[in-house]
Parts: structure tokens; sequence; C-alpha cells
């Protein structure tokens, strides 16, 4: 009776080991395969790595409780444990979750990618590196900022780079006393001498306001995306040189006050 015991317990010593053995087998060729399919549907490396990884812990976690069960262990009370230290890691880790679901979000639905400037998050800078918990994005005086990625993710986000071109919106006011056509026709003449604005679609210069202190013209010329900040600076100082030289005033805000003297 004893050795039938010893016989049925090396058996099921030896088929927890085969369990065991052909399970971690067979989980390298369904990772290696899934690795494969991942990497032709063009997915990104690192959810990639990410989504493997948690794929072959799960999976080695069903071997280990399938070989253990052959032993005879009480698995029921195993998975339960397991399941109860799930939760209790997803409530402690809630934020990071959420960041995670929201990094696997950008990765997917890619509504930037690397080198575009974008304002997401309450910050505005070039991406760098968008991760699986946080983004990293760098700032045109040179810093760092890393942002976790539920904070993109679950507000506006302004692609700045998404198109080749860009509108440029300026306003320009001039005194009621100046020319106002003269004025018109110097904006014009700046904006056709810059090679950098492009004719299609054509600059607008119109008076968009007539403002308690001034006239105000709206110019709208369009450009390329990366020549947007220096046309924008160079607009302003020639906008003004001319209107010196061409003796137009841009008006600042007073006051008159007016003193009545009493007998």
């Amino acid at each position: 009776m004893q050795g039938g015991l010893e016989q049925i317990c090396r058996v099921n010593i030896g088929l927890a080991l085969a369990i065991f053995i052909i399970g971690r087998m067979a989980i390298g060729f369904i990772i290696k395969l899934a690795h494969t399919m991942l990497d032709k549907a063009g997915t990104d490396p690192m959810l990639t790595r990410f989504v493997l990884s948690i794929s072959r812990t799960v999976l080695l976690l069903f071997v280990i409780v399938a070989a253990l069960g052959k032993l005879g262990v009480d698995t029921t009370s195993f998975i339960a444990l397991i399941g109860a230290a799930g939760l209790a890691v997803g409530l402690a880790l809630q934020g990071s979750l959420q960041n995670f679901a929201a990094g696997v979000l950008l990765i997917i639905f890619r509504p930037f990618k690397l080198g575009d400037f974008i304002e997401a998050g309450g910050v505005s800078g070039v991406v760098e590196q968008i991760g699986i918990f946080t983004s990293t994005l760098r700032t045109g005086d040179n810093r760092e900022i890393i942002v976790p990625n539920g904070n993109i993710y679950h507000g506006n986000i302004t692609n700045n780079s998404a198109r080749s071109t860009r509108r440029i919106d300026m306003v320009f006011g001039i005194g009621y006393g100046d020319d106002l056509k003269k004025a018109k026709q110097l904006i014009v003449d700046i904006l056709a001498a810059d090679e950098r604005i492009l004719p299609e679609p054509a600059p607008l210069v119109v008076v968009g306001e007539l403002a308690e202190c001034s006239v105000n013209f709206n110019v709208r010329p369009w450009v390329n995306s990366g020549d947007y900040w220096a046309v924008y600076f160079d607009l302003n100082e020639k906008i003004k040189l001319a209107f010196d030289e061409n003796g137009i005033s841009i008006p600042f805000p007073q006051m008159d006050i007016h003193l009545n003297k009493s007998e």
C-alpha cells in the first residue's frame, strides 16, 4: 500500500514537472509568436515589450497553478490570494494605472509623435519621449518637463506640428489721424517682400476693429510651420520700423485729464 502511494507521488511529481517544463516552452513559443505579430503590425516597441512582459507573467502564473494542482495542492486559496493581491496593488497604483492606460492610448492613436511641438497637460514643448507612464517634453529654453500621460490624454492636445503650414494672427493699431491706406499698403508690401510667406492662401490685411484709441489691422499671413516664430518676430520689427519711417503712430493706452479751476 505504501509503495503504491510512493509511486503515485512520484508520478504526480513527474507530471507536475512536465507541466511546468512544457508550459514554459509553450509560453516561450507563444511570446515569440506574439512578438512577431506585433512587429509586423507596426506596434510601438515600448508597448510591445510591456505587453509581452505582462503576458509572460500571467501565463507563467497559470502554469504554476496547474503544476501545483497536480501535486495535490489546494489552488483555490492560492488563486484567491493572487486575486486579493492584484486588487490591493490595483487600488494602491490607481493613479499609475490611469497613466499607463493613457500611455497605451497615446501610443496606439498617436495624436502626436516624437519631434512635434505640442501644448498639453498645462505645458508646451517638443516631444522627446512617449513612455508608458509619462512623456518628456523639451521647452524652448531647453528645460525638460516630464508630464504624466493621464494629464495629457484627459485634456486638450494642441499639436502645432501636425500640419505643414500655419497661419500667423497679428494685430497692428494705428492712430485715427494716420493715413489708413498708406499704413495698409506698407503692411502689404512688407508681406510681399518676405519669401517665407506663402502666396497661397493669400495673406490677409484688413481693418478688423475701430477700437477706443486705435484703428486695428488684422494681419494673417500663411507660412511653413518651421518658419512660424521667425516670421512672427521679423514682421513685428519690420512693420514697426516702417510705421516710424513713414510717420504712422502706434497708439498706446493714455488718459486725458481736464482740470476745471474754481473761482
